[in-house]
This record gives C-alpha cells, structure tokens and sequence, in this order.
C-alpha cells in the first residue's frame, strides 16, 4: 500500500519569520538524510509524484513536501496581484514579493524541522527558489537538483507561444472546469512520449481545488509569476553557487525551454547536466525511476563531499 493512503492527515504547519504559514508534509524516518522537494508555479506539495516520494523514501531519504505561500493550505498574501497585461510586460510590482522571499520561507521551514543541512531538489519556479537557496544559504545546502528550470533570463527558458495562449485564458470557476483546464494544460506541456495517465492528472487538479481557494487560485498564480518577474535575471547570482548541483530537463519541454537548463548548468561551476530524451514540463511514471536514481545517486556521490574538492563532471543525456 501506498505511504499516501492517509495523506491528508499528514498534513502539518509552521510559521516562519516572515509571517507566512506553510503547510508540510514529512514522508521517511527521522534519522533520514533530509531532503527538500520545492513545488512549481501553482503546484501544491500534492503535484509530486507518490511514487518518486516512495522510492526516495526507500532510498533512506527523509522527504519533505510543502505548499509554497500563495497555494494549496499556506498563507495567501494580502496584496492585489499583477494583472494580465503588467505579466505580459514583465513589469514587478514594486511593493510585491520575489523569489528570495520564497525561499527564506523555504528556509524557515527547515529551521522549525530542525534540519541543519538538505539536499534540495525543485522543478520549474521550484527549481529557481532552490537555486537561490544553495547560492544565499550554502550552509544548508548538501546538493541542489534544479528540474526544468531557468535561469531568469528573457533569453533562455522562454515557453512557446501556444503555451503561453493556453495560460492567458479566462481563470476556471468551477471544480469541474479547474480540472478539465489542468488536462488540458498537462496535454499540451506534459510529456507526450510515455503513457500519459489523465486520470491521475485529474484527480491532482479535483484535490488541489479542495486544498485551495478554488476560485481564487488564480491570484496566488499571479503573485507567484510577479515574483518570478521581480526577480529578473539571476545568472551572475546562480554563478556564485558553489554546492553540488544536478541539472535535469526534459528535449520536449513547451513550458520551460530546454535552453533554460542548458544555461542554468552552463552557469553554475561544476554542474551535472542531464537531458531526458522524451520528457516534458512534468514527471510522468516512466520517468520516475530515472528520475529516482539520478537525484539519488547525485545526493549519494556528493553529501560528504567538500566543496572544494568539487571536479567538473560531463553533461550527457537519459
């Protein structure tokens, strides 16, 4: 049976610092080597694989999950989002919330679990939230694993344009119409070369309606995208890091741009650069025991390991 039959009991919170509440879920044993997992845009801790959360369990890892402010069961910050046409222009609100300010939340959830140190691992918006926490908080960082994601520049990382047309429309109203948008969302950017399970796909979205605001979703979307804009261009940032990292991207991404990984293994010294022949802006089950032994075998290779003694290691493709 699966370690999720009772998920929603597992359900916990923390306040961190800056008056944010998350919610968290702890997968494995205590005495497991700590290893963080960072949600997408919009994603809830509940858009991770069961399955990759099992199998890292069974690789000894002790797993945490968590709803970043602005989705699922965390705090929705009070503030009117960007609208439509100041996200089209890239223009930040001034007064508005970054990407910095999501990870610090990231690493009070760590210092209310206690955890010195975690391999973090993020995909998409999560993977740059991870990227700014092994750069700023080095100390706490034991290996980074950025999955499809970008570096912040408008040069690389781009979604095509029939992505971008899909995300512009009219936010959902009902359960029923969330969850045929998120099929059809998953249909365009997901993977298309392994067999697709939209059941699975919808069951997430009917779940993520009930853990959320419904309705209202979309605003903590659109609070989210204006920290990704806020934050601009991190590459000279991203250059600074100086932790283990393992770069993953799928050659199908619409979402994400394969380019935005090769840019963001191309800056960080040292980086392990994976592309996943096939794989698009999502982790379907075929991928997810790859994806399993390249995270663990990244974490495994590197926990001890010094900084220093970090060599460059080559980028090939799965």
């Amino acid at each position: 049976m699966s370690i999720h039959a009772m998920d929603e009991v597992r359900d916990a919170f923390c306040d961190v610092p800056s008056g944010v509440r998350l919610c968290y879920r702890t997968y494995g044993p205590e005495s497991g080597e700590p290893l963080l997992l960072i949600a997408g845009l919009s994603l809830q801790l509940t858009s991770w694989p069961a399955s990759l959360i099992d199998g890292l369990v069974r690789c000894g890892f002790r797993v945490i999950v968590f709803d970043n402010r602005d989705v699922g069961r965390s705090s929705r910050i009070p503030q009117e989002p960007p609208g439509l046409l100041r996200q089209i222009l890239r223009r930040p609100i001034p007064s508005a919330y970054d990407l910095e300010d999501m990870a610090a939340d990231t690493v009070g959830l760590l210092d209310h679990l206690r955890v010195p140190r975690a391999h973090v691992v993020g995909m998409s918006m999560g993977g740059m939230i991870g990227q700014i926490i092994a750069g700023t908080h080095p100390q706490r960082t034991l290996s980074l694993t950025s999955i499809f994601s970008t570096t912040g520049s408008r040069k690389v990382g781009q979604p095509a344009m029939s992505s971008m047309s899909m995300l512009t429309k009219p936010p959902a109203r009902t359960r029923d119409e969330a969850v045929q948008r998120y099929s059809q969302i998953m249909a365009h950017i997901g993977t298309q070369t392994y067999p697709v399970n939209d059941a699975a796909r919808r069951a997430y979205a009917a779940d993520a309606w009930d853990r959320g605001q419904q309705a209202r979703d979309h605003e903590g979307m659109a609070r989210q995208i204006g920290a990704i804009i806020k934050s601009g261009d991190r590459t000279a940032a991203i250059q600074r890091i100086q932790v283990p990292t393992l770069v993953v991207h799928g050659d199908r991404d619409l979402m994400v741009s394969p380019s935005g990984g090769t840019a963001t293994a191309a800056a960080i010294p040292g980086a392990e650069m994976v592309t996943i022949r096939g794989m698009g802006h999502d982790i379907p089950d075929g991928v997810v025991p790859l994806l399993i032994n390249l995270i663990d075998g990244h974490a495994r290779r590197n926990a001890a390991r010094p900084t220093a003694e970090l060599a460059s290691v080559g980028r090939h493709s799965a």
